[in-house]
C-alpha cells in the first residue's frame, strides 16, 4: 500500500488571505484538499476550480418522475381500475389532474436533490465530522493541502498570510 503524503493545515483570519493562499497553491502546482469556511465564499469556487454542480440535472430528472407517477397513477384510478361517471365529465380531465401532479413534481424533486446532495457527500445519519482543528468554522478560515513537499506548502502559506500552520499525518 502506497504511503500517503503529510496534510498540511493552515489557518486565516480572513477571507482576502485565504483566497489569495488557493491561488497561489494552485499556480505553484499544488492542490488543495479542503477549506473550511464559516460561511459561503462565492469566489472559492472559481480559486479551486470548482466544475458546475449536477444537482440541477438530478432535481429536473426526480421531478419528472413525480409528474409521470401523479399522471399514471390518475389515469389508472380514474379511468382504467375504476371509471366513475361524475356529472357526465370526462374520465381524463387534465384540469383536475393538475394539483396532484405539480404536487409530486415538487415532492420528487425535493427528495431527489436531497438525497442525491447526501448520498455524494458521504453524508449519513450518524457520521461524526472531522475537522482541522475544534471551532475551526466558528470565524476562522482553514486551508487543508496535500503535497509531497510540506516544506514548500509551508512556505507558500506563511507567506500568502496564514496565521498558523501545521503539518498532519494523512
Amino acid at each position: 500500500m502506497p504511503s500517503e503524503t503529510p496534510r498540511v493545515v493552515a489557518l486565516f483570519e480572513d477571507p482576502e488571505r485565504l483566497l489569495g493562499a488557493v491561488t497561489a497553491l494552485r499556480r505553484r502546482g499544488f492542490g488543495v484538499a479542503d477549506v473550511y469556511t464559516p460561511y459561503a465564499l462565492h469566489e472559492l469556487d472559481d480559486a479551486l476550480g470548482v466544475k458546475r454542480s449536477r444537482l440541477g440535472v438530478v432535481t429536473m430528472i426526480a421531478g419528472s418522475v413525480g409528474a409521470a407517477s401523479a399522471i399514471a397513477l390518475q389515469v389508472w384510478t380514474s379511468a382504467v381500475n375504476w371509471p366513475l361517471n361524475v356529472g357526465g365529465k370526462p374520465p381524463l380531465s387534465g384540469l383536475a389532474f393538475l394539483p396532484i401532479t405539480f404536487e409530486l413534481t415538487v415532492l420528487f424533486a425535493g427528495l431527489g436533490t436531497a438525497a442525491a446532495f447526501l448520498m455524494r457527500s458521504r453524508l449519513f445519519p450518524g457520521k461524526t465530522a472531522h475537522l482541522p482543528l475544534p471551532g475551526v468554522t466558528d470565524d476562522r478560515f482553514a486551508l487543508v493541502a496535500q503535497g509531497g513537499y510540506p516544506e514548500v506548502l509551508r512556505e507558500i502559506l506563511l507567506k500568502a498570510g496564514a496565521s498558523e500552520v501545521r503539518e498532519e499525518a494523512p
